[in-house]
């Protein structure tokens, strides 16, 4: 997505409280610009609705602060989890290694 349009991409005109924006964009990230506008949309239309902080610029402020935090979150989270499935899987390893070293001769039945 950019201001200026590339001859591969198209200009899309997306509504952001209440005023019109167009983005030049590739037609396959029409769908995710969007969406991107939507989200942001909404995001800044609750935070206006608060009343606590007037100005556009202002409120555009806040709610890209708020979506980077969740952003900054979001991957933080993502990063911890190959060390969870590496815990996983050495926890499985040991649990394997263990029923392997039980005697089924050993084993009371039924």
């Amino acid at each position: 997505m950019s201001e200026t349009a590339s001859p591969l991409s198209e200009t899309v005109t997306v509504s952001i409280l209440d005023k019109e924006y167009r983005v030049a964009c590739a037609e396959s990230e029409r769908a995710g610009l969007q969406a991107s506008a939507h989200l942001l949309h909404e995001r800044m239309s609750r935070i206006r609705a608060t009343g606590t902080v007037i100005g556009l610029e202002r409120i555009a402020v806040m709610a890209a602060l708020n979506i980077a935090h969740e952003l900054i979150q979001a991957k933080a989270e993502l990063s911890s989890i190959p060390l969870q499935e590496e815990m996983l899987e050495r926890l499985t390893d040991k649990v394997q290694n263990a029923l392997g070293e039980i005697d089924p001769a050993e084993t009371p039945t039924k």
